[in-house]
């Protein structure tokens, strides 16, 4: 199961008739096995992927299109994630499918989903009443794009990496908007904000700026390229707290936040940013 067996960056047909054979697992273990996580053993990192799907529709019982923008709430330690293209054909495949209420279609993903992904999946539907309540907000935190600085680097490179760990310890949070990456598959550009929450060592900023531009030409997925902030801040800075959060720009009606966190806190609130 990997992704040139997919869909992703191939022509299809698209169906609109429901067909959940058309979700297509990838195993998180090999990415990570690449961070040097081993398999089997305890992550360093909890947390969840937050999905929005803003092109689901279906049929109701007397055939009226409905429709509703979907969050799916992933858990990071599901051994599976589902890729990003089959989940869009298989959302598309509700098009013409007549359900008898919004519970079913609920149920039905979550069951599908779940079963893909090996674990117990969050589903909500936001349906057109309630569209007003979806919060637009930008990340919190201390902007390093404010920095004016040289970059040179575009490879993921935790040697930028630096904090003080001979000074007494703080508790920040940062953020910037400068994070792209590239899908493996197509080459499509990834188009990210992220958060980094801390508490320990103060990080040099203009290093962890650097740090985040150095993804600009890496190949990734969402998910694993988070995991491997994650991985490199807490090993080169050696936070005793860390949380990150990257919030992508939407493709193909899809945006993907992952979230990851060596502490208790909940799920971000999943506000959207201006450029999702």
């Amino acid at each position: 199961m990997t992704p040139d067996q997919s869909s992703l960056g191939k022509a299809v047909d698209y169906a609109d008739q429901y067909d959940p054979s058309l979700l297509f697992p990838i195993p998180r273990a090999q990415g990570r096995a690449e961070l040097g996580l081993t398999a089997g053993a305890p992550l360093p990192f909890f947390g969840a992927d937050i999905w929005n799907a803003y092109e689901l529709s279906w049929l109701n019982a007397r055939g009226k299109p409905q429709i509703a923008v979907l969050t799916l709430i992933v858990p990071a330690d599901a051994p599976l994630i589902v890729e990003s293209k089959s989940l869009k054909l298989y959302l598309g495949s509700f098009a013409q499918t007549r359900l008898d209420s919004v519970e079913s279609l609920r149920d039905t993903l979550r069951r599908d989903i779940g079963a893909v992904c090996g674990a117990s999946v969050n589903v909500q539907l936001t349906l057109p009443h309630a569209f007003d309540q979806l919060a637009l907000d930008e990340l919190s935190g201390t902007d390093l794009d404010r920095l004016d600085l040289d970059c040179d680097v575009y490879a993921p490179d935790a040697s930028l990496l630096h904090a003080r760990v001979d000074e007494a310890p703080v508790e920040e949070t940062l953020v910037s908007n400068l994070l792209r990456s590239n899908c493996p598959v197509t080459g499509q550009p990834d188009w990210g904000s992220v958060q980094i929450r801390y508490s320990g060592p103060q990080i040099d900023q203009a290093g962890l700026l650097r740090y985040i531009v150095s993804f600009r030409r890496h190949t990734g997925f969402h998910e694993q390229c988070v995991e491997q902030i994650f991985l490199d801040v807490l090993r080169q800075c050696r936070p005793l707290k860390l949380a990150v959060y990257a919030r992508y720009t939407r493709r193909g009606g899809l945006d993907i936040n992952p979230f990851r966190t060596n502490f208790n806190m909940p799920v971000p609130d999943n506000a959207r940013t201006a450029r999702q």
